[in-house]
């Protein structure tokens, strides 16, 4: 294995927070569907609103929601001990 596909495997903080940001707006989109309204900005800054947020993302009676709040969860709590 070269040094080509070592690098392949590294990741930046800034793809990281372009992931996360990919799923916060998936999230929104399909919270939008469900008639809740997201602030995206809000929710990357704010952990009280983010925690309400994906709270009624988990309620939600659609599987696919309640794991894109589930997965979006990890991946913000995960950053957030970076």
């Amino acid at each position: 294995m070269g040094p080509e596909s070592q690098n392949m495997n590294t990741g930046t903080l800034s793809d990281t927070k372009a992931l996360e940001l990919v799923d916060i707006v998936h999230l929104k989109w399909m919270l939008a569907g469900e008639g809740l309204r997201v602030h995206v900005e809000r929710l990357q800054n704010d952990p009280a609103y983010a925690s309400d947020c994906l709270n009624a993302a988990e309620r939600s009676t659609n599987a696919t929601v309640r794991q894109a709040a589930s997965s979006l969860r990890a991946r913000l709590c995960k950053a957030a001990a970076r």
